[in-house]
């Protein structure tokens, strides 16, 4: 794949051969040239597990210290007072059978998908679509639920599902390009908390193969696997 030049410049500071505390990783990610838009700072975890096995799949939310600096787009399957309850929420898409139909037309212009369980007969036809794109509501990530108004203020509010895709990585969004560096690396160091904490019992080996950061349009920087602590001591001396 061909680059553009900003891209070149920035990949040629970055020593290739090098891996990088996390500090030093997001401040270096900072400097890089990119372009003119606030880019999204994405973490990248390559983890030692079996993704065949549902025993290995990690899937989860957590809150981002700093949010993610975006606003995101929620869309409630709801229904009589539950509807209204999530309209009131925030909540940017409310409906049943009708928001059902849209999204079978393709209308999927939204981050996170909520569902009260009594819609899950007209949610659930919709996992093809949804899935994919890793939209579909789940017990465990708390999409699918009674309690809307926490739901919707939670999601607004900075908490991010994460989980491992078929190659065993987690991508996870961990802030803006604009954040300062302290907030960035306590993101980075809540999900890097999360997925430690997440390791499946039938994972063997060695479970942290490789982390990277990266900017939308930008180059990744690897980080040291092995600095798992004091993050946030390191964070408070930038």
């Amino acid at each position: 794949m061909s680059h553009g030049k900003t891209y070149r410049q920035a990949r040629a500071r970055i020593d290739r051969e090098r891996v990088y505390s996390p500090v030093e990783a997001v401040r270096l990610l900072k400097e890089l040239p990119g372009p003119k838009f606030d880019e999204t700072v994405e973490a990248h975890f390559r983890l030692g597990v079996n993704v065949r096995h549902a025993d290995q799949q990690l899937r989860g939310t957590l809150f981002l210290p700093h949010g993610t600096g975006r606003e995101v787009s929620v869309a409630v399957f709801a229904q009589g007072e539950k509807a209204k309850e999530a309209e009131d929420a925030g909540a940017d898409f409310v409906g049943g059978d009708d928001l059902a139909a849209r999204v079978q037309e393709g209308f999927t212009d939204f981050d996170v998908a909520i569902a009260t369980p009594d819609m899950m007969g007209t949610v659930g036809p919709l996992g093809r679509i949804l899935g994919p794109q890793g939209k579909r509501p789940s017990p465990k990530a708390g999409t699918i639920t009674f309690d809307l108004a926490k739901a919707v203020s939670d999601i607004k509010s900075g908490k991010i599902e994460y989980r491992t895709d078929r190659t065993g990585i987690v991508h996870v969004a961990i802030g803006k390009k604009s954040f300062e560096e302290r907030a960035l690396v306590e993101n980075y160091g809540a999900v890097l908390d999360e997925i430690l904490r997440a390791k499946p019992a039938a994972a063997k080996g060695r479970y942290l193969r490789s982390i990277t950061i990266s900017s939308t349009m930008g180059p990744g920087v690897k980080i040291d696997t092995t600095r798992v602590r004091d993050l946030m001591e390191e964070a408070a001396a930038v």
